[in-house]
């Protein structure tokens, strides 16, 4: 069982940063890839980024690549995305999660969820 708590959310003006911490229970973290997505009201969640077990290999989706980082440290339990140069588009509830299969796109390949955070860009 993993538990993972959000935090880092908030309002920003657009062309700012957030960095979003997401902070997990147990012992087994290091087991588990992570991944970011968010969710707007009315749509389905999408996928944001993913990160190996290591931490060696991440992924982004298209409209994040060059702007958003994604790092873990196992020995903390915790993963962060540092988001930069944030758009309007980027306003969403961001939600981490942690999956035994491998840094996935989609959301049925992870095992547990953290309860979001919001991120609202202003424009």
């Amino acid at each position: 069982q993993v538990q993972l708590v959000e935090s880092g959310g908030g309002l920003v003006q657009a062309g700012g940063s957030l960095r979003l911490s997401c902070a997990a229970s147990g012992r087994t973290f290091s087991r588990y890839s992570m991944g970011w997505f968010r969710q707007t009201p009315g749509k389905e969640r999408e996928f944001v980024a993913a990160i190996t077990r290591s931490g060696s290999g991440t992924d982004y989706a298209d409209s994040v690549k060059g702007r958003f980082t994604f790092s873990r440290d196992n020995a903390k339990n915790t993963v962060s995305l540092q988001m930069n140069s944030l758009k309007a588009e980027d306003t969403a509830v961001y939600y981490c999660a942690a999956g035994l299969r491998g840094p996935s796109t989609v959301t049925r390949d992870y095992d547990y969820w953290g309860q979001g955070t919001q991120v609202t860009v202003s424009s």
